[in-house]
């Protein structure tokens, strides 16, 4: 018998681990301008607004990579596509250390934004076909909690790598050597994953239907499933996605921290945030396997994280201190504790079309998102601060819950055995 044996009763949760390291680079590889974006700003001459830029062509970069490869995760073996994605965007990654201007940083932001938006439709079609349903919200942790190890990690490659921050292109190592981590996983998952073990739910049915048929699309827009989870991902994305761009700024030039300081919290942030991911999944597991309707216990999981996400009203008003950083713990910690939830949610919502239905949601997410990060910007430029934006973005999440709330209309699905 092999040792990784798609057979074998562990390796379900192998796949879920490997889902984990590919979230890590994913979130190593986009995390690293973020953590050194006071350098790369400071050497480019970039107004806060600029940097938003960048923040701005990933993020619409992206919503048109989760279209694309959310299509092809229906139709390509998603055993080949996957790798080929990660080994993309870890090639841009890669190649943003060598740029010479902000021109170069913003083409190499937006293929990479482009490449990364594949690894989560990817990642969630290998979920659906391995895990079962009840078990998914926790798998979906897992893969979600990823992204905190990555984000966990990345500051202390910076401090290793950047080396004093005087030296201009002492920012440009950490961005190389990240980018080259992506060759070890793609050759891990072809050690590890056998050709049969891992088939796309539906790829007879793709295959045996139109190439040009957009009826999974009129599907999607009629149901109101679909609505509830375009508000979701918008709110939470958006949410999500400005405090991780940001929070370094808020903490050097906002409450006055030094970089080593800010990359120490940065670090213990991500800590934070992956053990809220964890627990949100273990809660939901916990509660569903007690006799608690599977949907129910997502849905009162994910609204308590949403209004834990409103303490970002009293971060904006806290001082330098203890207080503020115990703060955002909490909010890193409930942030990405919805995101498993909706990823659950989102694999519902049509199992014929899960790459699809990803793909079209994250647009949508990080379509709204995107150009929150200029608006950021700009509002960090004319009031000097970034306190206003701080404040706002925690309020999102709520939207979300609201729509939940609202339009996700109860049937058999998500009134299934726990078992289905």
């Amino acid at each position: 018998m092999k040792l990784f044996d798609s057979s074998l009763s562990w390796w379900r949760w192998w796949v879920a681990v490997m889902l984990l390291m590919a979230t890590m680079i994913n979130y190593m590889d986009r995390q690293t301008l973020s953590t050194l974006s006071v350098r790369i700003t400071n050497q480019f001459k970039l107004s806060e607004e600029q940097y938003g830029e960048l923040e701005f062509i990933f993020g619409v970069a992206f919503a048109l990579g989760s279209l694309v490869f959310g299509a092809l995760a229906d139709k390509v073996p998603v055993r080949l596509l996957y790798p080929a994605v990660l080994l993309a965007w870890s090639v841009m990654g890669f190649l943003t250390g060598l740029t010479t201007g902000f021109n170069n940083l913003w083409y190499c932001r937006g293929l990479l934004g482009f490449f990364e938006a594949g690894h989560w439709p990817c990642a969630l079609v290998v979920t659906h076909a391995v895990l079962t349903r009840g078990d998914r919200v926790f798998g979906n942790s897992i893969l979600q909690s990823g992204a905190s190890i990555g984000a966990i990690i990345t500051p202390f490659i910076v401090m290793a790598l950047a080396g004093d921050p005087k030296i201009d292109d002492g920012w440009r190592p950490p961005f190389l050597v990240i980018g080259a981590v992506g060759i070890i996983w793609v050759v891990l998952w072809f050690t590890t994953i056998p050709p049969s073990g891992l088939t796309n739910p539906t790829s007879a049915e793709t295959k045996s239907s139109s190439s040009f048929s957009l009826q999974w699309l009129f599907d999607f827009f009629k149901d109101p499933k679909f609505w509830a989870l375009a508000f979701v991902v918008l709110s939470i994305n958006t949410s999500w996605q400005l405090i991780r761009a940001w929070l370094p700024k808020f903490l050097q030039q906002g409450r006055g921290y030094s970089e080593n300081e800010t990359l120490a919290f940065t670090s213990l942030y991500y800590v934070f945030t992956d053990v809220g991911c964890l627990l949100a999944g273990a809660a939901v597991l916990t509660m569903s396997r007690s006799g608690i309707n599977v949907h129910r216990s997502r849905l009162i999981v994910f609204t308590v994280c949403a209004v834990v996400c409103t303490l970002t009203i009293a971060a904006s008003m806290l001082p330098k201190g203890f207080l503020l950083l115990g703060t955002l713990l909490i909010i890193g910690s409930a942030t990405l504790g919805l995101f498993p939830c909706y990823y659950s949610f989102s694999q519902e919502l049509n199992v014929k079309h899960i790459g699809k239905a990803s793909g079209v949601l994250s647009a949508i997410g990080w379509l709204v998102s995107a150009p929150t990060h200029k608006w950021f910007g700009r509002l960090a430029d004319q009031s000097k601060s970034y306190d206003v934006g701080i404040m706002l973005v925690g309020l999102a999440p709520l939207i979300g819950v609201l729509a939940m709330w609202i339009l996700w209309r109860k049937d058999k699905s998500t009134n299934a055995d726990l078992t289905n």
